[in-house]
């Protein structure tokens, strides 16, 4: 399978499993990706998502560009099977464990990640333009997660930065050796995951798709359902209690 998929609690890691091929992404492995997280968003047992690569070399070497050559692969359709990520922003939080190289079309998908955690041998860029491309599949958001002269001096030239540098920028959120990667991502997941769903999705909303701003009224509405919850009954009842809440997403 080129994507595995294991459960621990209500954390799901999907793991990108062509190491031979640097975990490269194909018209079948998109698909795959593609429809575990809409099967992983309509699964209210799921509160939060890993993302990683097999092997300690690659977390994803980006597009495999001999399925593009050989016409496999058409971008210009928006047809590639990540559309869950490419036409909105996806309502459950998902982190990247990035355990090697994550280039092209990886480093897109890491930008469709609300964290990264990383390999401190890991390397982050966009080449395509070395290639005749464009990082038409995310790359455009970088902008959101770095400074923009830095993010186009990676778009532009094609060159890679390591993840120490990454990590100063921001844009990883944490850096550890190799061997520790997936375990320090499943934790911080587990972390996540342990807030009440609904909570979590409308404040991942809010500071990523309309960035916290605009009309009050509007920022409340969206935070409505939310307040009147019965996991807001259940979370401050649980807090005055001293108890762990009992979340039913609702």
């Amino acid at each position: 399978m080129s994507i595995e998929q294991e459960r621990h609690g209500s954390v799901l890691l999907l793991t990108i499993n062509r190491p031979a091929q640097r975990n490269a992404l194909t018209p079948a492995t998109m698909a795959a990706l593609g429809a575990a997280l809409v099967a992983a968003e309509a699964d209210d047992a799921i509160r939060c998502i890993v993302l990683t690569g097999a092997g300690d070399k690659a977390f994803c070497a980006g597009m495999d560009l001999k399925a593009f050559a050989d016409g496999q692969i058409h971008i210009e359709d928006g047809k590639t099977g990540l559309e869950v990520f490419t036409q909105r922003i996806y309502p459950k939080p998902m982190i990247a464990a990035v355990n090697g190289a994550c280039i092209g079309g990886g480093f897109e998908l890491t930008l469709f990640c609300d964290l990264i955690v990383a390999a401190e041998h890991a390397v982050f860029g966009l080449p395509e333009v070395k290639w005749g491309l464009v990082a038409a599949g995310g790359g455009t958001r970088l902008p959101r997660r770095i400074p923009l002269p830095i993010a186009l001096e990676m778009g532009l030239t094609g060159e890679f930065i390591d993840a120490r540098r990454a990590h100063g920028l921001g844009l990883v959120n944490r850096l550890v050796p190799a061997a520790q990667v997936r375990e320090e991502a499943l934790a911080l997941a587990q972390r996540i995951a342990a807030n009440a769903p609904l909570a979590l999705a409308v404040t991942k909303r809010l500071m990523v798709e309309e960035t916290g701003e605009g009309p009050w009224a509007h920022i409340m509405a969206t935070c409505e359902p939310v307040f009147t919850s019965a996991d807001a009954q259940e979370g401050t009842r649980a807090f005055a209690e001293k108890r762990a809440p009992a979340w039913k997403g609702r």
